[in-house]
């Protein structure tokens, strides 16, 4: 361990060690050089990863995925809840490609594979108040969702669409599916764990400009959606939340996230539609709701990323 720091005090990090099935942050490292996880990673031209994320969320999850997979005879699911922009996508994605490195495979979900398709999406979000495309309960084949990792956890086969941003001009829609057979599931997504809590659509006051009266009456709309979200939440058996500090960071995010999609595929929301599209992140969910997630681990993430702390339950 000489050449290596770990993001937080031994005794704190032991805790999280052993709530993802390791005994000893000796034998953790050691199984994590041995895999040689740092020099694979290198290879990966996408990695944007600072030292704290890799040794403190990447390669715990991806251990704790292994010890799961090898000592459990029932599949599970581990949900990466996140804000758009946090870097949950990449996340998952680096820890599907190591996985393989292990002789397990891990598939990594986005609920947001499961937007709906573009004729039913139009009817969707017709009228919603920020006149965005997608993005909120209520955009998502929740059925479709609940049958497939359901379907999973019984057969172990896999059969789910992949949703392109870039189609359609940026509305996007689902480009092709993938059949797969995993030995664990990662899902994520930006409300992932979020229960539905009428009492508190009105009482957001931290919202700046205040909420209208159009916003207020399609919050409500939007909790009674959430409801069809709790059978796919009671699907995954553990939960990572990657919070902010402050909810706020998410338009730096997002902005930069839109950035990148440009640059890769030329198409990305912009101007105008980027602003409704951070209103609606920022209002359509009480902010409350973030906080009852219920989470075995949550890290506290500052403006840049990095990680602050973390607590476990």
């Amino acid at each position: 361990m000489k050449n290596i720091v770990l993001p937080f005090k031994n005794y704190k990090f032991l805790e999280l060690l052993k709530i993802i099935g390791w005994e000893s942050i000796e034998n953790w490292v050691e199984f994590c050089i041995d895999n040689q996880f740092i020099p694979k990673l290198e290879t990966f031209k996408e990695n944007k990863f600072n030292y704290d994320w890799i040794w403190g969320v990447l390669l715990p999850l991806l251990s704790q995925a292994y010890n799961i997979c090898n000592n459990d005879e029932n599949r599970k699911i581990i949900g990466i809840s996140a804000l758009p922009g946090t870097g949950k996508s990449t996340l998952g994605l680096f820890i599907e490609r190591l996985s393989l490195e292990l002789n397990i495979k891990i598939t990594a979900v986005s609920i947001d594979d499961f937007y709906l398709p573009k004729k039913e999406m139009l009817l969707a979000v017709e009228k919603n108040p920020w006149n965005v495309s997608r993005g909120f309960p209520g955009s998502h084949s929740t059925e479709l969702m609940k049958e497939n990792l359901y379907t999973w956890k019984k057969t172990g086969k896999l059969n789910f669409p992949t949703f392109d941003k870039s189609l359609n001009n940026g509305f996007g829609d689902r480009s092709h599916w993938r059949d797969e057979s995993p030995d664990l599931i990662i899902l994520e997504g930006w409300f992932l764990g979020v229960k539905p809590n009428i009492s508190e659509i009105y009482e957001d006051k931290k919202i700046i400009p205040p909420l209208s009266s159009s916003e207020n009456l399609y919050r409500l709309k939007i909790q009674n959606k959430l409801k069809e979200y709790i059978d796919i939440w009671n699907l995954v058996d553990f939960i990572w939340h990657l919070k902010p500090e402050q909810f706020d960071y998410l338009n730096l995010w997002k902005r930069q996230q839109e950035k990148e999609m440009f640059l890769k595929k030329g198409v990305s929301l912009s101007n105008e539609n980027l602003n409704n599209f951070l209103r609606m992140l920022r209002v359509c969910l009480p902010e409350n709701g973030f906080e009852k997630i219920k989470a075995n681990i949550r890290f506290y993430i500052d403006q840049d990323r990095k990680l602050k702390r973390f607590t476990l339950n």
